[in-house]
Order: C-alpha cells, then sequence, then structure tokens
C-alpha cells in the first residue's frame, strides 16, 4: 500500500462512520489496482474536504456514481447515449447528498434504464475523475465518479429516460476492443472480461 493512501485515510479519523467505510473502500481499491493508485489517494483527498463533496454545488468537483450494468449471461452491458455529452457511457449521476454511492448507482440505473430486479456488487469496481463541460448555467467541473457493477435480471427489457437518445445491450468484447468508446469504459470492459466480478 502506498504511504500516501494511508496516511490521507487515518486523516478521517474523526470523519462519520459513512465516510471512514468509503475511505477503506478507496484504499482497498488502490491496493486491488496499483496503476490507478494515486488516483484512489485523489479520493481519499476529496472525503475530507470540507465543503461537502457529495453535492453537486461544490463547482470544483464532488463525488457522482455509476455502473457497469451486465447481462445475467455477463456478456453485454447496458449503455446509455447521454443526452448532453453526446456519447455511449454507463448509466450514472450525482450523489445529491448521499454518501451510499452504491445506492446511488442502483438508483441511477434503475432511472436511467427502466431495469427492474438489478442488483448492484457493494465493492468499488472502478474509479475515473474526468472532466465535464460547461452546459448551460453550470460552469465546467471535475466528476470524481466511484463505479460499480450491477447485475440484470431475468427480464433485459429496458426503457429510454429523458437523459438518453437512446439504449443498447452491446457486448462487452466490442466495448473492451472498440476505439469509438470512451477510454475508461473501455477499461471497465476489459477489467471485467479479464478478471470476471462473478
Amino acid at each position: 500500500m502506498s504511504h500516501s493512501v494511508a496516511h490521507d485515510a487515518e486523516h478521517l479519523a474523526g470523519t462519520p462512520a459513512a465516510l471512514q467505510t468509503l475511505a477503506r473502500a478507496f484504499v482497498a481499491f488502490g491496493v486491488r489496482h496499483p496503476a490507478q493508485q494515486t488516483l484512489a489517494c485523489e479520493f481519499v483527498d476529496l472525503l475530507g474536504d470540507a465543503e461537502d463533496p457529495f453535492q453537486r454545488a461544490r463547482l470544483a468537483g464532488h463525488f457522482t456514481a455509476s455502473a457497469l450494468v451486465v447481462s445475467g449471461d455477463g456478456v453485454r452491458t447496458l449503455l446509455t447515449h447521454h443526452r448532453k455529452l453526446g456519447m455511449w457511457l454507463q448509466p450514472g449521476g450525482h450523489a445529491d447528498g448521499d454518501r451510499d454511492l452504491a445506492r446511488v448507482a442502483l438508483r441511477e440505473t434503475e432511472e436511467e434504464t427502466g431495469l427492474v430486479g438489478v442488483t448492484v456488487a457493494p465493492y468499488i469496481f472502478d474509479l475515473d475523475r474526468h472532466w465535464i463541460p460547461e452546459h448551460k448555467s453550470v460552469p465546467g467541473h471535475w466528476h470524481y465518479d466511484v463505479r460499480y457493477v450491477a447485475r440484470a435480471g431475468q427480464d433485459e427489457t429496458f426503457a429510454v429516460s429523458e437523459e438518453s437518445h437512446a439504449l443498447a445491450w452491446v457486448p462487452l468484447d466490442e466495448v473492451a476492443e472498440g476505439a469509438a468508446y470512451d477510454a475508461s469504459l473501455r477499461r471497465m470492459a476489459r477489467r471485467w472480461r479479464d478478471v470476471p466480478a462473478g
């Protein structure tokens, strides 16, 4: 474990239990994925910020949550063609004060896809920090996205929400190797393919 990640987590000793749990999860993620350990440290740092990083009003950057939605057979993922960003992405959104980011990922998945019977694995599957460009009255800002795996139930019927142009089940192998997809989405698809999450 890098000293910096452990050191930052220790600085949260006086914070609420939910934040301590999340800090430990970030540290554990960094240990499992050394290439993203520095990023995990940045996520721990954000937890200790005096301005609530779970609120979208923190325009310097805030937590979001999303899910790699995997079909029951484990070979496809449900993607949304995001209306604002114009890209095929995994469903997700703002925490809006909720410190249970796995719950946020589930809520956003259900709202954006209409899937029923979805379950979210409690462990962090991926972390990504990305820039969101200015849109209408909201200035550009950073999203600290905490990603989970959501498994679809037997019914894979989806419904397109107002946040999307379209939804589609796409083979994970296609996403993993498809240059047209976001690099972090390709990384998640490869991670699922190479080290199955169950």
